[in-house]
C-alpha cells in the first residue's frame, strides 16, 4: 500500500520539470534572436565602413622619377574584396529581414537550414575576399625579395594604412558570420533533435 502513495507523490514532481523549460526557452529564443540581429547588423556596418574607406583612399607619390597614384582599383584583389564586401553587406541586410520574419512566424527546420546555408556561403565569400586582399597587402607592405617585388607601403603609407583599416573591418564582418554560422548550425541541430 505504501508503493501507490509513493508513486502518487512522485508523479506531480515528475511533471513539474516539463512545465519549467517553457519560460527559459522563451528567453533563450529572445536572446538568440537578438544576437542574430545584432551580429547581422554588425556585419553590414563593418562591410559598409570598409567599402567607404576603401573607395575614398588614394595617394600620389613619386617613385623613380614618376608620379604614381595608389588606388584600390589598381589591384584585382582589392576590387574583389570590394565586391565581396558589397555582397556581404547586401545579404546581411536581407538576412536581418528574413530572421525577423522567421522569428514572428515561428521556427521551421527547413528555414533554419536555409539560414545556416546562407551564413556558411557568406562566411566563405568573406573569407575568400579577405584572404586575397591580405596576400596582396602583405606584398605591398613587405615586398617579396626573391620575386623582385618591392614594398610600396613605405612610399604610400597613408594609403596602406587606410587599406589595412578596411581589411580589418572586413575581417570583423567575417568573424560576425563565423559566430552566426555556429549559432545557425546549433539551432538546426536543436530543431532536428527536439520532437
Amino acid at each position: 500500500m505504501a508503493s501507490p502513495e509513493v508513486g502518487r507523490d512522485k508523479s506531480p514532481f515528475m511533471l513539474q520539470p516539463k512545465s519549467l523549460p517553457s519560460p527559459v526557452s522563451k528567453s533563450s529564443k529572445t536572446s538568440s534572436f537578438n544576437a542574430q540581429i545584432m551580429l547581422r547588423v554588425f556585419a553590414a556596418a563593418f562591410t559598409l565602413a570598409a567599402i567607404c574607406i576603401m573607395t575614398t583612399s588614394s595617394q600620389s607619390f613619386p617613385l623613380l622619377g614618376f608620379t604614381i597614384k595608389a588606388h584600390y582599383s589598381d589591384s584585382s584583389a582589392m576590387r574583389f574584396l570590394l565586391v565581396t564586401d558589397a555582397i556581404v553587406c547586401a545579404f546581411s541586410v536581407l538576412s536581418v529581414l528574413f530572421v525577423y520574419r522567421l522569428s514572428r512566424s515561428g521556427s521551421d527546420l527547413k528555414y533554419c537550414f536555409y539560414l545556416f546555408l546562407h551564413d556558411m556561403v557568406i562566411m566563405g565569400l568573406a573569407t575568400s575576399g579577405c584572404s586575397a586582399a591580405t596576400a596582396v597587402g602583405y606584398i605591398g607592405r613587405y615586398g617579396e625579395e626573391k620575386m623582385g617585388w618591392m614594398a610600396v607601403c613605405n612610399h604610400a603609407r597613408k594609403f596602406c594604412n587606410q587599406m589595412t583599416i578596411s581589411m580589418v573591418l572586413s575581417y570583423l564582418a567575417f568573424c560576425s558570420y563565423f559566430a552566426l554560422s555556429v549559432m545557425s548550425g546549433n539551432k538546426v541541430m536543436y530543431q532536428y533533435e527536439s520532437p
